[in-house]
């Protein structure tokens, strides 16, 4: 049984007793008319929260598709997910802006972490990091090794 027919039983019932006109009465029949108005209107709330539930659930499946289809989408093969990337790269790690045709050197700022990269146009004993300006000392570098 829902609300509706709930309070249309409520309502049958009083109505059924067929009690004396008296004060009580009157209040009583005044709440059960209360009673049906928010029945009525629970019902209705109760069929627009379910539309709106499917509507959403649509949405949900069309935004879906529309994050698969824009960023999911890898044409150029970069695997990456840098918003500074201008590389077309099969694996792309960092995206760093060294260019893979020279030889140069990766290591780690001491003060922020960032990865650096240099070339041996660039003295190490006077390296200054771009993230955060702070001047590199004891250079350590993070594969011991050149990169070509």
């Amino acid at each position: 049984m829902n609300i509706n027919e709930k309070a249309a039983y409520i309502k049958g019932l009083f109505e059924g007793y067929e009690l004396e006109s008296t004060k009580e009465t009157k209040l009583l029949s005044e709440m059960l008319d209360l009673i049906s108005e928010m029945a009525d209107t629970v019902s209705a709330l109760e069929a627009e929260n379910a539309e709106l539930r499917s509507y959403i659930e649509e949405i949900d499946e069309d935004l879906g598709a529309l994050e698969e289809e824009v960023y999911l989408d890898d044409s150029d093969g970069c695997s990456c997910n840098s918003d500074d990337c201008d590389c077309s790269c099969d694996e792309c790690d960092e995206c760093d802006e060294c260019d893979e045709d020279d030889e140069y050197y990766e290591l780690e700022c001491p003060n922020c972490g960032e990865t650096i990269c240099f070339d041996d146009s660039i003295d190490a004993d006077n390296l200054v990091c771009p993230a955060c300006g702070e001047k590199v000392s004891d250079v350590e570098f993070c594969d011991d090794e050149e990169n070509s």
